[in-house]
């Protein structure tokens, strides 16, 4: 299953917008609770006004607010950014640390934004379980697991830790375009034969291609 996915997803990619560690870890902490699509409406404004920890840690909170708001939990969200922001500062000379150890001490930070970060903007491998990523490997029948560290101890023992973030990218970008939560598409997908949850979602080819999404707009967790 694991190989087929990246015959299926040969795209598939971290799907934040970011340019440096620093704006892969914010970005992250913002995407909790909405899109990444809405995520990158927001931070082009949000970097180009605070473009390090050193900007961010001395935001306006009224103006961090205000920019942030679209995201949701904006009151939150501020105080995280604000916090890990500070705490770059103090600890890491406002450098984003390349050390799991390090990055979940951080406000707002835990496994997931860390292998985030560490796999897409540092290129040390890691499994991010995100809602997507739980969702289907317990489809596939690799985990019974509901917490997300014991989900990615489990799945980290059949993968090459090589994989891990691409095979993660395929994951998510699977799980947004065709295995949906409520709907999956199970006639349209390529796992079909191998998957033990197959005919949760319509197995007619036709009816399923509809549930297809497009990478447009597919970005709905």
């Amino acid at each position: 299953m694991a190989r087929e996915l990246a015959v299926i997803h040969p795209d598939a990619h971290c799907e934040l917008d970011f340019t440096n560690a620093f704006e892969l870890l914010v970005a992250t902490v913002l995407s909790a609770q909405t899109t990444d699509k809405m995520v990158n409406k927001v931070t082009p404004t949000l970097f180009a006004k605070y473009p390090d920890a050193v900007a961010l840690a001395g935001a306006d909170r009224a103006e961090l607010e205000q920019i942030l708001k679209p995201t949701g939990f904006f009151r939150a969200k501020a105080n995280s950014v604000l916090g890990l922001s500070q705490a770059l500062i103090e600890r890491f000379d406002g450098q984003v640390p390349g050390r799991m150890a390090d990055l979940v001490t951080l406000p707002g930070v835990g496994r997931k934004t860390a292998n985030v970060v560490l796999g897409n903007a540092f290129g040390v491998p890691g499994l991010t379980v995100d809602t997507h990523f739980g969702r289907l490997v317990r489809r596939f029948g690799w985990t019974a697991e509901e917490d997300p560290v014991k989900v990615e101890a489990e799945v980290a023992q059949f993968i090459p830790k090589k994989e891990w973030t691409d095979f993660s990218h395929r994951v998510i970008f699977h799980g947004r375009r065709v295995c949906h939560a409520k709907k999956a598409a199970c006639g349209a997908c390529g796992l079909a034969q191998w998957c033990p949850s197959f005919g949760i979602g319509p197995v007619d080819p036709e009816v399923a291609l509809t549930l297809v999404k497009t990478p447009a707009a597919s970005d709905t967790e």
